[in-house]
């Protein structure tokens, strides 16, 4: 029944570290951009939300609203300035790039808000729980944030499979120059992908401050396991990053029930075993879908 526990907490762990995936994912698969600064933006969006719960005597759910929207618009613009230039010199210089503006957005945390943690006050949501049985208990908001991963995901799959911008993501995925041809422009696709993935970022963000504490420097440690889940999963795959996810954090919970010390070592296992073994990861990309 231990095992089994483990087992669920792990699931229910996996649905944080799809959320963290996701934008990932989808940078990827349409720009085959990998976002250095991925996990600084989603601790910036919790320090966004830091700062205005208090100012706007909001709370810490309602700021989804004003954060995500704001983190959207910013998506956009980050895409056809900073990143849009970078591709057109090359696709590999948004390595440096990225890189360099999480070392930016690192440090201007460090300097706002100094290295004390913070986290959101939700009430019973982070304490509450119900129970399967007397040693089986699933906590409200890790399932909430499994359910939210679910969600996006799921939206991310019917925009792509059924929406116009959808169809026009992914013919400048699969063909950028072909597209282009025919009157798309492809930079402007790239933005509202980029707007797309930092709304996932965002509340990947929010979703950490609730789950646990953040300060500046917990940025990198949630983008090698975001990194992780997209090639577990499969890169460009979104129900690939979902299952990545999921794998991570039952590997994570597992791991820390055979020893405190191999919980943080588990999943970095399980992702050198899928790369050695399965190196398209468990649902290679099809399509973007």
């Amino acid at each position: 029944m231990i095992w089994l526990n483990a087992l669920v907490q792990g699931i229910m762990l996996g649905g944080l570290y799809a959320l963290f995936a996701c934008g990932l994912s989808l940078l990827f698969g349409v720009m085959e951009v990998i976002n250095l600064a991925h996990g600084d933006m989603a601790v910036a969006a919790g320090y966004l939300a830091v700062v205005l719960i208090p100012a706007t005597h909001i709370g810490a759910l309602w700021s989804f609203v004003i954060v995500v929207p704001i983190f959207a618009v910013g998506g956009y613009l980050l895409q056809r300035t900073l990143l849009q230039r970078s591709l057109d010199v090359d696709p590999l210089i948004t390595l440096l790039v990225t890189f360099g503006l999480s070392i930016v957005l690192e440090n201007v945390l460090l300097e706002v808000f100094s290295a004390d943690s913070h986290s959101f006050a939700v009430g019973s949501l982070v304490t509450g729980a119900f129970k399967l049985n007397a040693q089986i208990s699933i906590g409200y908001l890790p399932l909430l944030i499994l359910a939210v991963a679910v969600v996006v995901l799921i939206g991310l799959q019917l925009l792509l499979s059924y929406s116009k911008t959808g169809r026009l993501i992914r013919a400048v995925a699969d063909d950028r120059e072909a597209s282009q041809i025919t009157g798309i422009d492809y930079r402007h696709i790239f933005g509202l992908a980029a707007s797309i993935a930092l709304g996932t970022v965002a509340l990947a963000g929010l979703a950490l401050g609730m789950y646990s504490q953040f300060n500046p420097t917990t940025g990198p440690s949630y983008l090698i396991y975001a990194f992780e889940a997209v090639v577990v999963g499969g890169l460009g795959s979104l129900w690939g990053t979902l299952l990545g996810g999921v794998v991570l954090g039952i590997a994570t919970t597992v791991g820390f029930q055979l020893s405190p010390n191999f919980g943080a070592l588990g999943p970095h296992l399980v992702f050198l075993a899928v790369l050695a073994f399965l190196p398209r990861g468990l649902l290679p990309k099809k399509a973007l879908a």
